[in-house]
């Protein structure tokens, strides 16, 4: 729910592959984003996934290893998002009111990102080695009640390892080299066989895809960015009839960035034009951007090349289900002499549609360059959001 709804969309709208053309998605458009308009996100990423993330580890233990490292890989995957997005935030004296009520634990003090990597590194190495240990050392096995994987811990180790590299990934402003070569670590344990990790959907009420849900409850709060929608026909690119609806007009088309236009393009059937539409959290294409990525740093271009082409690929066939050799042609056959970040980064952008990396890569790399809305309350797209205001009220020590 959180990683695929609002605390997607925001950022979508800020690096414009989807626009706000309606009430309060105009502000968001416009760079006012306020310190009570996330509250319900922020304080749910604590007391609806952090708090139950850990209570399962805490009850599960050593005597059900599987399920423990199951919520260890989300409890990382939550703080990655909520580093992602607030930057510094509570995570080791987070959840300790589960133990009792006092004033440390009702005021903890915010970590620097780079102390909640090494958390969510930690937390993903203990899942790894959780989910490695024979299924006779668990009294209680994961099965149905596991709507992603159905217990199966190789897949959830794969995804632990995709994890591991998009964290030290994000550490490429830091340390361009070490964060490269870490990454590329993590990467060699990667198995393509291995299924994505998918946020799940249904058709009842609480199960929904929120982009399905926002735009069936809020239609026209938000289009298809023009930004977006012109790169994607400019490159005759495969994906945009699945990421975009035609409009009345027949035409695909996408709201400028600066403009309420409701008439353009609704987002397609891959976004969520049905309830029951999974979204994708962690995949094999976003390993393979990763390993482009990582080897471009380190000036292998050879490698990059191949891991871009493999990773365009195979976001094609993800989206599309089928492979597009005239596309490929030209946007994944890429040498050593070809290959530069600026395409890696531009098609890791179009890749992550829907996710909240999209807006995590463009902070790091600039990339693709994106003009700002001139009408913007702020100068430049916003690059966190602001604390939130239930935080700043209640806890002594937050940051403000």
């Amino acid at each position: 729910m959180y990683y695929t709804g609002q605390l997607a969309r925001t950022p979508s709208v800020f690096i414009q592959q989807t626009a706000g053309t309606d009430f309060h998605m105009e502000d968001i458009r416009d760079y006012v984003l306020l310190e009570g308009d996330n509250v319900n996100e922020w304080e749910g990423l604590y007391s609806n996934c952090l708090i139950n993330e850990q209570l399962i580890i805490n009850d599960y233990g050593d005597e059900n290893p599987y399920y423990a490292g199951i919520a260890k890989i989300l409890k990382a995957l939550t703080l990655g998002l909520l580093t992602d997005l607030w930057g510094d935030i509570p995570s080791r004296e987070a959840l300790q009111a589960i133990n009792g009520v006092g004033d440390t634990e009702l005021n903890p003090h915010f970590d620097s990102q780079e102390t909640v990597i090494q958390d969510i590194q930690s937390l993903l190495s203990e899942a790894i080695t959780d989910l490695s240990r024979p299924s006779a050392d668990n009294v209680l096995l994961p099965g149905t009640d596991d709507y992603i994987f159905e217990g199966d811990p190789d897949a959830w180790i794969n995804t632990a390892w995709i994890l591991k590299a998009r964290y030290a990934n994000r550490l490429s402003k830091r340390d361009a080299n070490g964060s490269a070569t870490t990454a590329l670590g993590f990467l060699a344990n990667v198995d393509p066989t291995q299924p994505d990790c998918m946020a799940i959907h249904g058709d009842e009420a609480n199960e929904q895809n929120q982009w399905f849900d926002f735009q069936n409850d809020r239609g026209n709060y938000m289009q298809m960015g023009e930004f977006f929608i012109e790169m994607l026909k400019a490159a005759s690119d495969p994906r945009l009839p699945f990421y975009a609806l035609p409009d009345l007009n027949d035409e695909y088309t996408g709201s400028p960035k600066d403009e309420s236009n409701t008439t353009t393009s609704d987002w397609g059937s891959f976004v969520g034009i049905e309830a029951g539409t999974d979204l994708p959290l962690v995949t094999y294409f976003e390993a393979k951007f990763i390993e482009a990525e990582a080897n471009m740093r380190l000036g292998n271009a050879a490698e990059a090349a191949a891991a871009h082409n493999d990773a365009v690929k195979a976001s094609v066939l993800f989206v599309t289900g089928a492979a597009d050799p005239q596309f490929e042609a030209q946007y994944a056959n890429e040498s050593a002499a070809s290959i530069t970040l600026d395409k890696i980064m531009t098609q890791k952008y179009v890749a992550m549609f829907t996710q909240p990396e999209a807006w995590a890569d463009w902070r790091r790399t600039n990339i693709p360059v994106i003009t700002p809305n001139p009408n913007g309350d702020v100068a430049g797209i916003p690059r966190r959001f602001p604390t939130c205001r239930s935080e700043r009220n209640y806890n002594s020590n937050a940051v403000v």
